[in-house]
């Protein structure tokens, strides 16, 4: 992964084997990230580096994260439950994703297009930080599927143990169960992912 924030912008992440080749998503998108960081730096917002990828801070204060994959860009903003959203631009990262928190774009020209409207965004996102202002927390009950109820009540260890977990982990472990359509398959991933549990990981922990 690379160390320097001005790689990004030239050879990508360096997390798969596209870094600094033709191929590699940061190079394919080039002009709209470099349009998007020039409007983060607009703004004021301060360039750092987080996980491989440009992150930009205000009032240190996670604000926005750029990332790049084939089909597509994305701006996509930290503490998106706060953002209002009045142009409708913001999208899911995915099904089990809580809140819409990306503008994704699929053409370089589209960022100079909706300059004005990442500006005001941003500006927004900017202020919640400023006032210390963070979503309220969400206590969400989960709905466990039943091949996992029935698997807790005949294991007192597993049933200990799962409930031991992070809301987090407890939830990571529903979103693999229910991506199985057979019962057969949810029993099966239960058996696989016991150990796991047991040692107080989530389902996609190693």
């Amino acid at each position: 992964m690379i160390t320097d924030i001005e790689e990004f912008f030239v050879n990508g992440c360096g997390r798969c084997e596209r870094f600094a080749t033709s191929d590699c998503s940061a190079r394919l998108w080039s002009a709209g990230l470099a349009q998007l960081r020039q409007i983060c730096l607009g703004v004021d917002l301060v360039e750092t580096l987080k996980w491989g990828h440009p992150c930009y801070m205000h009032a240190q204060r996670n604000i926005v994260i750029v990332g790049a994959l084939r089909g597509d860009f994305r701006l996509s903003f930290f503490n998106a439950a706060l953002m209002k959203d009045p142009h409708g631009v913001l999208e899911k990262q995915g099904p089990n994703t809580q809140h819409a928190d990306m503008i994704r774009f699929t053409a370089n020209n589209q960022v100079s297009k909706l300059k004005p409207v990442i500006e005001s965004y941003l500006i927004e996102a900017m202020g919640y930080a400023e006032r210390g202002i963070k979503p309220a927390r969400r206590q969400q009950e989960l709905e466990l599927p039943d091949e996992l109820v029935e698997a807790l009540e005949a294991d007192v260890e597993l049933a200990t143990a799962f409930h031991a977990l992070t809301p987090g982990r407890q939830r990571s472990y529903v979103i693999l169960l229910n991506s199985a359509k057979k019962p057969a398959t949810r029993i099966s991933r239960i058996n696989q992912s016991r150990a796991r549990i047991l040692a107080g990981k989530g389902a996609m922990e190693r």
